[in-house]
């Protein structure tokens, strides 16, 4: 037990190499926020749509950003930018629902601490809901956050009619310590200042 408060103690008073402090992990929802908004890609996981895999779960990385980088910036949406000819974007087109997970793991934190990947310590975070096309109201931070990060997407060809969208969070589990996934509501989750 004793070891286990002190791996806990460790690992609340680490900090990532952005130099933003990790949150300790009684705090669920506050460690979602900063992990997606410390993550520029994420695991998007859809039911595929195409013959040979249909019905299957088909996962694939996208390149995601809640909002510019730096502390308290983000929004806590992921935001996408997509194109129809991507085949999980086909995939969504018959079913909106998916999965992302985003991890500790893509940044420097867990190789600067030594941790696998697959350890709880190397937090990682699951988002279960669908993807939508964000409205022209919402398009322009959708943009902001996205090619602030990905300043290559606005050089894309234009011909592949890409567009924006989000991450519409209706379920969330967090993998940040020993003991197994903790739940948190997209309410708690929208209610933390990162």
């Amino acid at each position: 037990m004793a070891g286990l408060l002190l791996l806990y103690a460790a690992a609340a008073m680490l900090l990532l190499a952005a130099g933003g402090a990790i949150p300790p992990p009684e705090e669920a929802a506050r460690m979602a926020r900063f992990v997606l908004h410390s993550c520029d890609w994420g695991a998007l996981a859809t039911l595929s749509a195409q013959e040979g895999l249909r019905g299957r779960p088909f996962a694939n990385i996208f390149s995601l950003s809640d909002g510019p980088p730096g502390p308290s910036s983000g929004s806590g949406v992921p935001y996408l930018y997509l194109t129809d000819m991507e085949i999980s974007v086909q995939d969504l087109e018959i079913n909106s629902n998916a999965s992302l997970t985003v991890s500790l793991a893509q940044t420097s934190y867990c190789k600067k601490h030594r941790y696998d990947p697959q350890n709880p310590l190397c937090a990682h975070i699951i988002f279960c809901g669908s993807i939508v096309k964000v409205n022209d109201s919402e398009a322009g931070l959708a943009k902001k956050a996205l090619f602030s990060r990905h300043p290559e997407m606005e050089s894309w060809p234009k011909d592949h009619n890409w567009f924006f969208a989000k991450f519409n969070i209706t379920n969330i589990w967090v993998l940040d310590y020993f003991g197994g996934l903790k739940t948190v509501t997209p309410e708690e989750y929208y209610s933390i200042k990162p």
